[in-house]
């Protein structure tokens, strides 16, 4: 990734299937900015598009805007109120998130098979069945199968609306593929491999078969401070917020989420 924020061959970052650069991810007086999301910022995650695609088919024909209490799923213990404190989304995103989660998802919960289906869907012209796979297990915090609402807007919201620390803490969850707790340079390769399988063979410029193997082994070098071949989540952390173009690399998880 260039200072100017353009995208040169190898990066992570790029116009593939026309998903535009994460919002913030600029420079002012050479300091990284933390992003800020807005509304149309937020409808460029493919989880919601999902959900408000799913939405608006529902709501054709009916122009009512009568609130939607999350009570009417039994299995579901969590009220609206209280999703909105553990959550940064208002309270009208929320009513948005589950209609379209519950028209898609009746019986309250989301598979993997269903991750599956949606980036396959956002990401036709490749291969996204085992970002999908590793991004559900992230979501999946009970690693019982399935995912909960409530999993599903609390995660959204670290990714979209959390802090900086919160965000890399999700990251190295999605990194630490065995739960762990630690990051090895084969779980990394296999994230970031899924990630080019996806969608990296379609960016602009045409990123090399090389490209994942290398960034990984660029980060996990700056990473294992200590040499001891696997990466805690202090030193993930403490490396990720030093770096500029490591931070800059984290952006993808806007646009890939």
């Amino acid at each position: 990734m260039q200072a100017d924020g353009k995208v040169v061959d190898g990066s992570l970052l790029g116009d593939a299937n026309g998903v535009e650069p994460a919002p913030g991810r600029v420079k002012d007086s050479g300091k990284w900015q933390k992003p800020r999301f807005s509304r149309k910022a937020l409808m460029k995650c493919c989880l919601v598009k999902w959900i408000i695609a799913s939405t608006q088919q529902q709501e054709k024909g009916d122009s009512s805007d009568s609130d939607l209490e999350l009570s009417t799923v039994r299995h579901q213990p969590e009220g609206l109120d209280q999703l909105q404190a553990q959550t940064k989304f208002t309270r009208k995103e929320l009513q948005s998130l589950y209609r379209g989660f519950k028209n898609e998802c009746p019986s309250g919960m989301v598979d993997e098979e269903t991750f599956k289906t949606i980036y396959s869907q956002f990401f036709p012209q490749g291969d996204a069945t085992t970002y999908a796979h590793f991004l559900f297990n992230a979501f999946d915090i009970d690693r019982n199968g399935s995912i909960r609402f409530e999993d599903f807007v609390i995660g959204l919201s670290v990714l979209l609306r959390g802090s900086v620390t919160e965000k890399l803490n999700w990251a190295f969850n999605l990194y630490d593929i065995n739960k762990d707790g630690y990051i090895t340079k084969e779980e990394m390769l296999a994230i970031m491999k899924s990630i080019y399988d996806m969608m990296g063979r379609y960016t602009y410029p045409c990123v090399r078969d090389e490209a994942p193997y290398e960034h990984v082994d660029k980060f996990f070098q700056k990473m294992d401070k200590n040499r001891d071949g696997v990466v805690t989540i202090e030193e993930f952390i403490e490396t990720c917020q030093k770096d500029e173009n490591i931070m800059n690399s984290m952006q993808l998880f806007e646009n890939v989420i």
